[in-house]
């Protein structure tokens, strides 16, 4: 293996740096929604704390539980989101990804869910197998919106699979988030990430009031500070993600730097507005969204690129 992908997966643009960012983000998530309900919200250093905190906690397994797939569900879902980073950043920052790479993005960001379900239903515990239920049925409401999103940004790209050609070409032809193909699935993108995060109106799975953090109420200690790292990691991830397939990547230098910061920005602040003000949907709510108005306006979207709108 050579030495630069390891830099890639652990450093920058991978491990350390989504990770570290997310952190951050997920407090300015935690502090622009705490001024929604009039409340002050967390100090700066709240997530890093919390995080170190439930290193130090004892894990804790359930004698109903299968141990082996309740303890390795949290670090192998941490480590598809850690492959995901880096090779979304790979591509943004360094121009280099191989070929298909977007279909293993798709893959990986799928096995995330898989885990979460996995994890839910190895507890032993109606409540997280509940959960865990509800996760299986967002994961099919929303995957096939997904997927035609990203389908979208492959044809508009001129039919490439990799995630560098799809930025190049939007740097040589404009950003598709210009055309009506593409600000369709860029808006559909968005609220298919809202789901695949599980943020609110679809924080189905987890439903505080209902099944108490649902798939994820049975996890103590390390295990739950990788369930949690994994999900800020996430704010970073699939805004990148939307930004390469339709809004031309990154340019660090100069203003870019600038443009760039404000393109992320503005995707995390819409992502909180809608967490903030709308309330939990039930299930058959969502499943009904998705296959009934989600996945339509992206086949739509799909059909325009291909007709080259």
């Amino acid at each position: 293996m050579r030495p630069e992908y390891l830099f890639y997966l652990l450093v920058f643009p991978g491990l350390l740096f989504t990770g570290m960012l997310g952190l951050v983000v997920g407090w300015v998530d935690r502090k622009v929604s705490a001024r929604f309900q009039f409340r002050v919200g967390p100090p700066f250093l709240q997530n890093f704390n919390d995080f170190f905190k439930l290193l130090g906690k004892e894990t804790i397994i359930t004698k109903e539980a299968v141990a082996s797939l309740f303890i390795s569900a949290p670090f192998i879902a941490f480590a598809m989101i850690v492959l995901v980073s880096a090779m979304i950043g790979t591509a943004m920052f360094f121009g280099s990804s191989f070929g298909g790479d977007i279909l293993v993005v798709m893959y990986l960001l799928m096995l995330y869910s898989v885990m979460i379900i996995l994890g839910g239903a190895s507890t032993g515990n109606v409540y997280a197998s509940m959960g865990a239920g509800r996760e299986i049925k967002l994961l099919i409401a929303d995957e096939l919106a997904f997927i035609l999103v990203c389908l979208v940004a492959v044809v508009k790209s001129g039919y490439t699979l990799k995630l560098h050609e799809i930025i190049s070409f939007q740097n040589d032809n404009g950003a598709f988030i210009g055309s009506a193909s593409g600000i369709i699935a860029f808006v559909v993108g968005i609220l298919c990430i809202q789901a695949k995060m599980t943020l609110p109106p679809f924080h189905i799975p987890e439903a505080e009031t209902e099944l108490v953090e649902g798939p994820l109420m049975e996890y103590s200690g390390p295990p739950l500070a990788f369930w949690k790292l994994s999900h800020l990691m996430m704010w970073v991830t699939f805004p990148f993600l939307l930004i390469l397939l339709f809004w031309g990547g990154f340019t660090l230098s100069g203003l870019g730097i600038l443009w760039a910061i404000l393109k992320y920005l503005l995707i995390v602040v819409v992502m909180i507005i809608i967490k903030n003000t709308n309330p939990r949907v039930r299930i058959d709510t969502a499943l009904n969204f998705f296959w009934k108005y989600a996945a339509p306006l992206a086949l739509i979207a799909l059909i325009l690129a291909v007709l080259g709108a």
